[in-house]
């Protein structure tokens, strides 16, 4: 019996697209690599640039940022054109930006490359549709969809442990010739562009339409009416009125944006995806998420270099021995990965969700109390990344599962953008955070350290919004996103 159900479940995999999903490990353990590799690095990059930490922050929220206009046109592509095409054109793309980033000498130049390298983020969306493709007309088509999402997420963290280890022990070994730290991994990326030109075949499922530029127009007016008004905050300082105006106006326009959107039969952002009891939870923890899965991690990294001799805060970590603190969060979130469909199955998928966000909000608000040693914070990031883990497998899968037909890459990829999303809003209004207060050195001279202050705000963000996220999961319907007669119908949009 044993060996006929083992059987049958490698079988499940295997059959899914003859190898694709092996093709895929390698894509998105790149994509993990790109996360990770720069995480140890940024203080290194903030003092290559000659920037202030704070200012770290502003790299994350400009490649979020784009990453939100990008997704959603890329998924959109894919449903059109197909989604292996729309993946080996991001790769190019990721490809070009990383490699310049190495020759990059000065801060608006990085932060160009920084925010096109960010295109990235479209390829877990577009993968996962193109799993759902092949999987579409099995009889457990959801749960074959969650296998192998599991995989190829499990990857991603993979890469990101290597990312994280690599780049702490190459940036300290390489450190006199930094350009050769940051050209590293755009080998791996073209690698990338290889294994998807000559490996990964193309999805089935297409659809009728267009691109809604108009809307890509709007969205971009929308980010960067926010970002602009954070960035005026950060520069003439919180205590200046018109800044905070200037943000509240991108927030409003983001009314007009929807309701352009819902009028259109073809739009970019497919609102009416949203309007299912299975889907816009989901879409909602996603932003929510994004605030400290995205938002978080410059702001762990350079509080960890930090030293506390000058500063009173901080852990005071080299370039490798950071590595290592978000080594032990990735591996977190690797193992949260992993066991993310396991669980679903003794439970279900939503109880999953539910309880993954509660871990990832309870391991950042550890951190408000117990951020003074080295063994107090990467125990919190340990319970923060097994939730993280679980949430970056779960969500994507969760929406193609409760995706009407022919909306899969819309779906996937919107869960990719309400990530971005907060993310983007989070780096930008955690750099004003951080850069309030900001430390005076022992020694009586500017520091460039964030605040404590700061970052204790940090933390409290990340885990609200994480605890926000499960309290609207209670809201899914009990057998969403499962292979369960009973949960037919949960795919309907309303």
């Amino acid at each position: 019996m044993t060996g006929t159900g083992t059987a049958r479940r490698t079988g499940r995999i295997a059959g899914l697209g003859g190898g694709l999903v092996g093709w895929l490990v390698f894509v998105e353990f790149t994509s993990g690599v790109l996360q990770g590799y720069y995480v140890p690095l940024l203080t290194d990059v903030a003092r290559h640039l000659d920037i202030h930490d704070a200012d770290v922050n502003w790299l994350e929220a400009a490649q979020l940022m784009l990453s939100a206009i990008a997704v959603p046109v890329l998924a959109k592509l894919g449903d059109l054109y197909g989604h292996r095409r729309m993946l080996l054109v991001s790769a190019a793309v990721v490809a070009t930006a990383t490699v310049a980033l190495a020759f990059a000498q000065d801060f608006g130049v990085f932060l160009v490359a920084w925010a096109v390298q960010g295109v990235y983020a479209a390829w877990l969306p577009l993968q996962v549709a193109l799993i759902h493709s092949r999987s579409r007309g099995r009889a457990d088509a959801a749960a074959s969809t969650r296998r192998a999402t599991g995989m190829i997420v499990a990857a991603l963290q993979a890469g990101a442990i290597v990312g994280a280890l690599g780049g702490g022990q190459i940036g300290g070994a390489l450190a006199g010739r930094f350009w050769l730290v940051l050209l590293v991994p755009g080998l791996l990326v073209v690698g990338v562009c290889v294994v998807v030109l000559t490996r990964v075949p193309e999805s089935t499922d297409r659809q009728d339409g267009e691109v809604d530029v108009t809307g890509v127009a709007l969205l971009s007016v929308v980010l960067l009416v926010i970002t602009g008004g954070l960035t005026f905050v950060r520069v003439n300082g919180a205590a200046e009125v018109w800044p905070w105006l200037v943000t509240a106006l991108g927030v409003l326009l983001v009314v007009p944006f929807v309701r352009y959107e819902l009028r259109r039969a073809d739009p970019l952002v497919d609102f009416r995806v949203l309007r299912s009891p299975s889907m816009w939870p989901v879409q909602l923890t996603a932003g929510l998420f994004g605030v400290s899965v995205l938002g978080a991690q410059g702001p762990l990294s350079t509080y960890a270099r930090t030293d506390p001799e000058v500063y009173g805060y901080g852990l005071g970590l080299s370039t490798s021995e950071v590595s290592v603190v978000i080594g032990g969060y990735v591996v977190s979130m690797l193992v949260g990965a992993g066991q993310f469909s396991r669980v679903s199955q003794a439970t279900t998928p939503r109880v999953t969700l539910i309880g993954a966000a509660t871990l990832t909000g309870l391991g950042y608000l550890l951190l408000v109390p117990l951020h003074d040693t080295l063994p107090q914070v990467l125990g919190a990031m340990v319970v923060a990344g097994l939730g993280s883990g679980a949430l970056v497998a779960a969500l994507p899968a969760a929406a193609a599962a409760a995706a009407p037909a022919g909306r899969t890459g819309v779906a996937t990829g919107l869960t990719n953008t309400t990530k971005v999303l907060g993310g983007s809003f989070a780096s930008a209004a955690f750099a004003v955070a951080l850069a309030a207060g900001a430390p005076v050195a022992a020694d009586g001279s500017e520091g460039t350290a964030g605040s404590l202050s700061g970052y204790v705000t940090v933390w409290l963000i990340c885990g609200i919004t994480a605890w926000l996220a499960a309290l609207s999961l209670v809201f899914v319907p009990r057998l969403a996103f499962s292979d369960r007669p009973e949960a037919v119908g949960v795919r309907e949009v309303a």
